[in-house]
């Protein structure tokens, strides 16, 4: 009697720890589902929060955006990075301009810049100091072309500057040079400023007093001539 009892305990607890077993590792699938999961929500959510973050905007220019003979915080770069603020674009906007740059001199640091920053929309700002001192259009046409190329590889968008020049060097110079700009946009189709001083050149309470850099009380013209272009190009 004692031994089937025995026996007949034996097997129930035999088969009560199967059965538990059985349950903890469905227990423990079920959890680890939850956990692999919850990982993979939240590796994404930051996924995309990198990416929406990960926005930027590079001005590549010379003394016309690095905010020649006035504050830093008054140029037409800061104002844009305030603009973008103001209309709910979340974009870092970097100004990578120095003054007297030519465009031999951006391409030659073209692409470390987009190596370091990696834009989204590069603006190019460039040519001005090439027209005054009557450097070759041919090059700064190829320099200019180098450089887009570069930014297209790169799989960033491209807003073109365009400038023009007193005929200080004849009208072919002159027509050759504002002409670059204009062929540059049709060739890539790029969004063009035709003039990025429109409004301001010329006009000497606006510039300072070498008849050529805009003051700051200009610089919100200047962001208004870019901004319509600019904002084409904005997600």
């Amino acid at each position: 009697m004692r031994s089937r009892l025995f026996g007949f305990y034996t097997e129930t607890v035999g088969f009560n720890k199967l059965k538990n077993l059985r349950l903890f590792k469905r227990l423990s699938f079920n959890f680890f589902k939850i956990i692999n999961l919850s990982i993979s929500l939240i590796v994404l959510s930051l996924v995309a929060t990198n990416a929406q973050a990960a926005q930027t905007i590079v001005v590549f220019g010379d003394s016309l955006s690095a905010a020649y003979g006035i504050q830093q915080n008054e140029g037409w770069v800061t104002l844009l990075q305030n603009k973008l603020k103001q209309e709910n674009f979340d974009y870092k906007v970097v100004n990578a301009s120095i003054s007297g740059e030519t465009t031999s001199g951006g391409l030659g640091r073209f692409k470390a810049m987009l190596a370091t920053h990696k834009p989204n929309i590069v603006v190019i700002e460039l040519g001005a100091n090439d027209g005054l001192r009557g450097l070759s259009v041919k090059e700064m046409q190829s320099n200019l072309n180098s450089m887009i190329n570069q930014a297209k590889a790169a799989k960033a968008e491209v807003l073109l500057l365009g400038m023009k020049i007193p005929p200080n060097y004849g009208i072919q110079y002159t027509q050759q040079f504002s002409d670059t700009y204009t062929d540059l946009a049709q060739k890539y189709s790029l969004n063009l400023v035709p003039f990025f001083l429109d409004g301001v050149a010329g006009d000497r309470s606006l510039v300072l007093d070498d008849g050529l850099h805009p003051k700051a009380v200009a610089q919100a013209k200047l962001l208004e001539n870019v901004w319509p272009q600019l904002k084409k190009l904005l997600k």
